[in-house]
């Protein structure tokens, strides 16, 4: 597929862009896709005081091609999805939208953030690795019902070094 190169920007995910982030959820992991009802209880707890960060990334003309959702609590931060429409892969935007999540855990107050990435997903673990993730460890049949290991990266982060690195 080819890529496609168009202006994108980043805004917060609200509850009607759960039928189209699902059309593209769908597409993306076709085998261990997120239900509708865990998107509306992850959105559930965006409020302010909630403890989970969602955002879209959309076209000049609204189409979402991609998302990306945080979970905060105390120290800790979880990237619970990333996803890139294929057509816009390979231009950034996974790293404008890990981007957007290191700087709302760094801004919550988070001093580690962790994710699982499937075994198999060498792409989106280069992506991790060049902002500083490093792997801590495997979860033996973590993507179900495929039964795929999530590999388990970290990224410790004090605070003021994260913020230069980001934006130095």
């Amino acid at each position: 597929m080819t890529a496609v190169h168009v202006r994108t920007t980043l805004r917060p995910m609200r509850w009607w862009d759960i039928d189209p982030v699902m059309a593209l959820e769908l597409r993306l992991f076709p085998d261990d896709a997120w239900s509708p009802a865990m998107y509306w209880s992850e959105l559930a707890e965006t409020h302010p005081g909630g403890n989970r960060h969602f955002t879209v990334a959309t076209t000049e003309d609204g189409t979402i091609v991609g998302y990306a959702g945080l979970m905060a609590v105390g120290t800790e931060g979880d990237v619970q999805t990333i996803a890139v429409d294929e057509r816009h892969q390979g231009l950034g935007l996974g790293a404008l939208l890990l981007t957007d999540l290191v700087e709302e855990s760094v801004r919550r107050g988070c001093t580690e953030l962790l994710l699982e990435v499937r075994v198999d997903n060498l792409r989106a673990q280069r992506l991790y690795e060049r902002f500083g993730f490093v792997p801590v460890g495997i979860r033996r049949g973590y993507y179900q019902p495929i039964n795929v290991d999530a590999l388990v990266m970290r990224l410790d982060h004090p605070n003021d070094d994260l913020k230069e690195s980001l934006h130095g």
